[in-house]
């Protein structure tokens, strides 16, 4: 890794020996191994540590949590939010667990349209529930800092089970979430 940061910085012109540049490349290197820590982690096991009975089948809804991710097209910084519910089916998580599983998979390389499935299934395939909606809200550095250099927000939805099926369901999430 430090060897092609390297000779990017050669590519583009740098003095890779001058003073502010001498340690980017083991920062780098350490940037990257964060902003990828999701390939480690398996986000079944994250909700599984912190699930519990209940009679509880109304939604529960966390809404605008913080993501950053990275373009797998062009390795460049996507900024966003994520609003998730889910009804229950006998299982509710740690609330703390579904921000979790939005940061596991914000932190591999992504396209918004994936990340907002795979967090989808993965509450969905964990705990079993009546119906899981997510909804996110993000800023694409490739479409702002080159491309077409417009500032926009791109929404994509999943939603599964009742979201899916109960239109009451899925405007009362939609509701709240605005």
């Amino acid at each position: 890794m430090k060897k092609a940061v390297e000779d990017i910085l050669k590519y583009v012109g740098e003095d890779i020996d001058r003073d502010g540049l001498k340690d980017t490349p083991t920062r780098v290197q350490r940037s990257w191994e964060f902003l990828c820590s999701g390939y480690n982690m398996n986000p079944k096991d994250v909700i599984a540590q912190a699930m519990f009975d209940t009679d509880n089948q109304q939604m529960v809804v966390i809404k605008d949590i913080e993501f950053y991710s990275m373009c797998e097209h062009h390795m460049l910084p996507i900024i966003g939010t994520a609003n998730i519910a889910y009804i229950p089916n006998g299982k509710v998580v740690g609330l703390s667990k579904i921000p979790r599983v939005v940061d596991i998979f914000a932190r591999r390389l992504q396209i918004q349209e994936q990340m907002t499935k795979q967090i989808a299934d993965a509450i969905s395939d964990t705990i079993d529930p009546q119906g899981v909606a997510v909804m996110i809200k993000a800023r694409h550095m490739c479409m702002e800092m080159r491309g077409v250099q417009k500032k926009s927000k791109t929404i994509t939805s999943s939603l599964n089970g009742l979201f899916q099926t109960n239109s009451k369901t899925r405007a009362e999430f939609f509701k709240i979430i605005s």
